[in-house]
């Protein structure tokens, strides 16, 4: 699309203010703004402001109506199965061994708020070597592929703001052992910001207030860059979906994988029990038949305390951004995006708050009241003390009403989830690096050596074990066991 036609459909849109500037660009800023102009579509944005914006009370309500604690296959020492695990750990681990299985992060985030400038996947993460978080995915996943005889892909969602840094990194890490054609990085979608009427916001003269377009943006992200005709070209049906800031996450489970091809789920999940009422976790529910996840912010602190007889929490089974997701059904869910494309710009836009397209359901945008840097109508700098516009984003976990079928298991929270998010404090690299050592000394302990710790359980002496070792309490102790001189503990240990 040319300029000329470009700046008529945003006046045509009511958008004319996008190139309020224009005639003062000069050419390589008038390319800037044409190319970010051309990724927006304008009838959902409309939409969007419709429903999101100048309606905001009736369309961000959440109703509770008929809501109940989600099903969960529980851990066998939590009252579980024993024997459906084991089926479940077999069934995921021929997928694996077939190349059914792709791994999938969402890494599309700065390192903003631990005061790191870069990639978050780059900030290192582990006890001893100092490993960055890709290191560690990329050391779980070459040792799935090498225990099942199958390497695995890898596909691996950027931003605009950290695609290049993020490419640059594995490339001086030679892909860190993995096969490079195997590691598949592509683009996350972004949304532009409004204001309180529905008018597209700039950053600068030249520029959109742009943001990702949420979590739930991977979806259509993957479909977008052409990740799922790849992965179905290759055999690959299944994706093991995780976000970046996670060093304890199994980028691959098998026990996992088989419960949801077992249940042939369009899309399943990992929980772990809330530690406290009040954590600020998202909560699976039931709602209609379908698994939903209803955020703390959502749901009464009434609801939220409430106990079994056995005096758990009744809404107790935390989300933690782990998940399993068939191929076609992340299809299905990018579909809206691609159908009205597919029909021109007249269609209607009905993608932006869950409703079908065509008669094919769509994942939800939400609305963020937010401080947005941004010009005034003279070009001039303006930053906000107070929310000055609306920034849209989708949740990953919305899909899973759309599912036929959806499995919730349960995880320990110790094996699985301490997210680096803060500089300090609550889920912290101090944390997440404590949590580490923690695993590490359980792991030593369980296979027979005497590791010193302290009430918490975590070691006096530096301990880590590379996924390359063992990436379970079970493949660490055949490894351990295989070696023919134990190394002495007490004075730190890697192992590798």
């Amino acid at each position: 699309m040319n300029a000329g036609t470009l700046i008529a459909a945003y006046r045509a849109a009511g958008q004319g203010q996008v190139f309020a500037f224009w005639d003062s660009l000069n050419p390589a800023e008038r390319a800037e703004l044409a190319a970010q102009a051309a990724e927006i579509d304008l009838a959902e944005i409309a939409h969007l402001s419709r429903t999101l914006v100048l309606k905001s009370a009736g369309a961000t309500g959440v109703s509770l109506d008929g809501l109940s604690p989600a099903p969960c296959e529980h851990l066998p020492e939590n009252g579980g199965e024993a024997a459906r695990w084991a089926a479940a750990k077999a069934t995921g681990e021929a997928a694996l061994r077939a190349g059914r299985v792709a791994a999938f992060t969402v890494a599309g985030g700065q390192g903003t708020r631990l005061g790191y400038d870069g990639p978050k996947g780059t900030f290192a993460v582990t006890p001893l070597k100092k490993k960055s978080l890709f290191q560690v995915f990329a050391e779980k996943i070459r040792s799935a592929g090498l225990r099942h005889g199958k390497p695995l892909h890898w596909f691996i969602m950027t931003s605009h703001a950290n695609h290049e840094r993020t490419e640059q990194f594995f490339a001086e890490h030679r892909f860190f052992g993995l096969d490079k054609a195997r590691v598949h990085f592509f683009r996350q979608g972004r949304m532009p910001a409004v204001d309180f009427a529905g008018r597209i916001l700039l950053e600068t003269k030249s520029s959109l207030a742009l943001s990702p377009d949420g979590h739930g943006g991977s979806l259509r992200a993957l479909h977008r860059s052409g990740a799922l005709d790849l992965m179905q070209s290759e055999g690959v049906d299944t994706i093991s979906y995780f976000q970046v800031d996670n060093p304890l996450v199994r980028c691959v489970d098998a026990a996992f994988i088989g419960f949801h091809l077992q249940a042939r789920a369009g899309m399943s999940s990992k929980m772990v029990p809330k530690a406290y009422p009040e954590e600020r976790v998202g909560l699976f529910c039931r709602q209609n038949g379908k698994v939903v996840v209803v955020e703390y912010s959502d749901m009464p602190l009434v609801m939220q305390r409430e106990t079994n007889p056995d005096g758990t929490l009744r809404y107790g089974a935390g989300s933690i951004a782990i998940h399993v997701i068939d191929r076609e059904f992340a299809r299905r869910m990018a579909a809206p995006a691609v159908a009205k494309a597919m029909a021109g710009s007249s269609s209607p836009a009905k993608s932006g708050t869950g409703e079908a397209v065509f008669g094919i359901p769509a994942l939800p945008f939400h609305r963020a009241d937010k401080k947005i840097a941004t010009i005034d109508c003279a070009g001039r700098p303006v930053k906000p003390e107070n929310a000055n516009g609306v920034k849209f984003e989708m949740f990953v976990f919305d899909a899973l009403p759309f599912a036929d079928n959806s499995v919730v298991i349960e995880t320990a929270r110790a094996d699985d989830f301490s997210p680096v998010k803060n500089a300090e404090g609550v889920d912290s690299p101090s944390t997440a690096r404590d949590d580490q050592l923690r695993q590490a000394a359980r792991w030593l302990r369980a296979a027979g050596a005497a590791v010193e710790a302290d009430a918490t359980g975590r070691p006096k002496c530096g301990l880590e074990i590379s996924p390359l070792f063992g990436y379970d309490a079970g493949s660490f102790a055949e490894r351990w066991h295989s070696l023919p001189i134990k190394p002495v503990v007490a004075e730190g240990l890697y192992l590798e």
